[in-house]
């Protein structure tokens, strides 16, 4: 049986597939399948995807049909998954000798639903040690009980999924899919998910992922309308935690979040004039969408040229509409299932 499942996306990193590679092969084992997803990359990536095929013990090629973002590919690489544990790695970043082996023990030692880890960031030849933002170590715990508090960061603010292992339970239960065709920003729903619906996790002092930060094509450092999907990432995040049964206590922190990086984005100088405008309408848009008392909460306990630069955008003239599929939260935070169980109309 396989024992664990890794599912590694590619897309048009031909430069970087190489060192992934090579320390997937570091990582093989009897029972590790290693999913190479081919997203459609046109550089001469899937030649080598399909070397590795060959010449990777456990390595399965998935080619996708059409481009669909990480998201997307992941998805297809779960749809594949045959292992008793699940983790990811993106095309561009790689291992440590031997991690999966140390991370597979932690796994079994602690045997929760999911565990989060440490990483190294790397840009250029600098590396720095992130840390999972939790406090208490190889403890297993509630994971509804890791999101709060709003005003600190937290571990629904660690939002990488390759920073752990999942068990296959959460695969079956729909826990680990992510949603289709989100460009950017895609692992925050899903996390913010899996503190709200799996019954157990722990972090743990492991180092073993390399991020690879700075790559040309990825789309942290594009600033075409792609990026602009962390609103809809966000809305998703608003909208799920609104219709949570500890809503009352959960949506400050959503909402608090999402502020913050709305005032990240509009500050960041990456994107081009056009897309700079149509982030400006449609922030103010999301920012409307948001319940009125908890948002206003949230921007009084923003610094204030951030909390200034966001009340302009509120008294910005719009006919923008909230993003399609979003629905408008009443003032105290429910969505529309809680409404309608409070007895008012949807």
């Amino acid at each position: 049986m396989v024992k664990l499942s890794v599912i590694v996306p590619f897309y048009n990193v031909r430069d970087y597939a190489p060192d992934t590679l090579a320390s997937l092969q570091e990582n093989t084992g009897e029972d590790v399948e290693f999913l190479l997803v081919d997203d459609c990359s046109t550089d001469g990536t899937r030649a080598l995807l399909e070397k590795a095929e060959r010449e990777l013990q456990g390595a399965v090629l998935v080619p996708r049909e059409e481009n669909g973002g990480l998201a997307s590919a992941r998805n297809s690489g779960l749809a594949r998954a045959e292992g008793e544990f699940v983790t990811f790695l993106d095309g561009d970043d790689w291992l440590a000798p031997g991690y999966y082996a140390r991370l597979l023990s932690a796994a079994e030692k602690l045997r929760c639903d999911f565990l989060r880890t440490d990483h190294v960031r790397c840009t250029g030849r600098s590396r720095t040690i992130a840390r999972v933002p939790h406090g208490r170590r190889e403890v297993v715990e509630d994971p509804r009980g890791a999101i709060l508090p709003a005003d600190r960061t937290t571990s629904v603010d660690y939002a990488y999924a390759w920073a752990g292992i999942y068990h296959r339970r959460l695969l079956d239960r729909g826990l680990l899919h992510f949603t289709e065709g989100l460009r950017t920003a895609e692992d925050r729903p899903w996390i913010w998910r899996l503190h709200r619906e799996a019954e157990s996790f722990a972090a743990v002092g492991l180092l073993g992922v390399f991020y690879r930060r700075g790559v040309a094509s990825s789309l942290t450092q594009i600033g075409d309308v792609r990026q602009l999907d962390f609103l809809r990432a966000f809305d998703q995040v608003v909208t799920e935690t609104a219709e949570d049964r500890d809503a009352a206590a959960l949506l400050p922190k959503a909402v608090r979040t999402y502020c913050a990086i709305i005032a990240h984005h509009l500050t960041s100088g990456r994107f081009e004039p056009r897309v700079a405008r149509l982030l400006r309408a449609r922030s103010a848009a999301a920012l409307r969408t948001l319940p009125p008392a908890v948002r206003d909460e949230a921007l009084h306990a923003m610094d204030a040229p951030r909390a200034a630069r966001l009340r302009r955008l509120l008294r910005r003239p719009t006919r923008a509409a909230p993003p399609a599929g979003v629905p408008r939260l009443s003032p105290d935070g429910a969505g529309p299932a809680r409404r309608a169980a409070n007895g008012a109309s949807v």
